[in-house]
C-alpha cells in the first residue's frame, strides 16, 4: 500500500522519527531495517514481521521489484528527500528503512534440541560494541553456523547499527541472548557440545578445531577477551600470526575461525 507523505511530523510515520538517537531495540520488539538487501531478507523470515517501509520517492523506479513482493496491507510510505532526512535526523543515502518486529524468539534448549548431530554455535561473551556484534553474525551467516549465543553481557544484536553491519545476518541465523556465560557453557557441555575457546593464548591452533560433531565457538571481548579463570578450564585456540603483533579484531578472528571450523574449509 503506497502512502505519499510530505510532513515530517506525520503521526503516521512517528516511529521512524529521529532514530539516531533513539533506536528502536526493547519497544515492544520493534527494531529498524536500513538498505534493500536487509529489508529483503526480513520479508523472507518467519521469525520477524515486516510492519512498514519508508521510501525515498526517487528510489521508486528502482525498487519496483521490492516494492511489489511488499505484501498489500504494509503500508509504504513514500517521501521526498528532504521529508526523510528530517524524519531520520541525519542524511540518509541508501533511500529505504523498514520497522520490523521480532516475533518468534528461541530459547536456548530449543536451539540445542533443534540442531543436528554436526552443529556449529558461536558463543558470544560480553562483547558490546555494535559493529563486532554486526560482523560476528554476517560471518556466522556466511559460514552456516546454526546459532548464535549471546551471554546477558552483549550488546542486542537487533540494534540498528548491529544489524545493518550484518546486512541481514542477524535475521538470518537463529539466535538467543541473556543468560550468563557460565550458565551458558554448562547446558551445552550437558548437551554434549565440544567448547571451542578462541584466544590468542590459545593452547592448540585452529587448524586443529574439531570438523564435525556439536561444536560451539566461544568469544570474548576485543579487549580483555576471556577471563583466564575459564579458558583454564576449557581447550583454547589461537590463530598462528606474526610474532610481532599479538592479537586481531574479535570479528575478524571470528571470521577465520569459523572458516576453519566449517565444512567450507579444505
Amino acid at each position: 500500500m503506497i502512502v505519499n507523505i510530505s510532513n515530517p511530523t506525520d503521526p503516521r510515520i512517528e516511529v521512524y522519527q529521529q532514530i539516531r538517537e533513539r533506536d528502536l531495540v526493547g519497544r515492544e520488539g520493534l527494531f529498524v531495517a536500513e538498505g534493500k538487501i536487509v529489508l529483503q531478507i526480513l520479508l523472507e523470515q518467519k521469525d520477524y514481521a515486516l510492519q512498514s517501509v519508508l521510501l525515498l520517492e526517487r528510489r521508486m523506479a528502482t525498487n519496483e521489484t521490492l516494492i511489489s513482493s511488499i505484501p498489500d496491507h504494509i503500508p509504504v510510505y513514500v517521501v521526498p528527500q528532504t521529508t526523510m532526512d528530517a524524519i531520520a535526523g541525519y542524511h540518509v543515502h541508501r533511500g529505504i528503512m523498514a520497522i520490523g518486529k521480532r516475533i518468534i524468539t528461541n530459547t536456548l534448549r530449543e536451539i540445542i534440541d533443534q540442531a543436528p548431530a554436526d552443529s556449529l554455535l558461536v558463543i558470544l561473551s560480553d562483547i558490546s560494541n555494535h559493529d563486532n556484534v554486526g560482523s560476528i553474525f554476517r560471518n556466522a551467516a556466511a559460514f552456516s553456523a546454526d546459532a548464535v549465543v549471546l551471554d546477558n553481557r552483549c550488546c542486542d544484536p537487533l540494534y540498528r547499527k548491529a544489524l545493518r553491519v550484518s546486512v541481514g545476518g542477524v535475521l538470518n541465523v537463529p539466535w538467543v541472548q541473556g543468560l550468563p556465560v557460565a550458565e551458558i557453557l554448562t547446558i551445552l557441555t550437558e548437551s554434549s557440545f565440544e567448547i571451542v575457546a578462541l584466544s590468542p593464548a590459545g593452547t592448540k591452533t585452529i587448524s586443529e578445531i574439531p570438523k564435525s560433531g556439536r561444536r560451539a565457538l566461544l568469544l570474548g571481548s576485543e579487549g580483555h577477551g576471556l577471563p583466564s579463570a575459564l579458558l583454564d578450564s576449557l581447550c583454547s585456540y589461537k590463530i598462528p600470526m606474526s610474532p610481532e603483533f599479538d592479537s586481531l579484531n574479535v570479528a575478524t578472528a571470528s571470521g577465520i575461525a569459523l572458516y576453519a571450523a566449517s565444512r567450507y574449509s579444505v
